[in-house]
């Protein structure tokens, strides 16, 4: 059995994934683990936002972009410290723009946690009624140990 040392957490701000957050600090604390909070800003925002520039010359791509991912930052960020409260519970993030189930793969390779920790759905409620497209494709993908919370 492995060791649970690093907990990432996959948070897109919907309630599913504060509820998922909430859930891996909570375990992260009862095994004496540090959790990663990532954050994918989603390259088919990235595209549609290039659309609209194409339209407004006026329009500042990298601008627009810039702002997002600094309030993304911030907002995770903050998360981060609600979440360790009083130094209890070491937490990092990071913010990576992309196709969010391969951008999370990606951080899984690179950072290597020992289990990802999600919401079973996202922000589009849309899309996949019961099970999120973004949580179907890890499930399917993750080479991890993936724990899915149910809002």
């Amino acid at each position: 059995m492995t060791i649970i040392n690093t907990i990432m957490v996959a948070v897109d701000f919907s309630d599913f994934s504060m509820s998922a957050a909430e859930y891996a600090a909570k375990l992260a604390k009862d095994v004496n683990a540090r959790v990663f909070l990532c954050h994918v800003y989603n390259q088919r925002d990235v595209e549609m936002i290039n659309m609209v520039a194409t339209r407004v010359p006026e329009f500042s791509v990298k601008t627009y972009i810039g702002e997002h991912m600094q309030e993304k930052k911030d907002r995770l960020k903050d998360l981060a410290k609600k979440l360790g409260g009083e130094g209890q519970l070491s937490v990092d993030t990071h913010v990576r723009i992309g196709v969010p189930y391969e951008a999370l793969l990606r951080e899984i390779k690179e950072y290597k946690p020992d289990i990802l920790v999600m919401g079973a759905k996202g922000r589009t409620n849309v899309v996949d009624m019961i099970l999120g497209s973004c949580a179907q494709k890890m499930f399917r993908h993750c080479p991890i140990p993936l724990l899915s919370i149910r809002e």
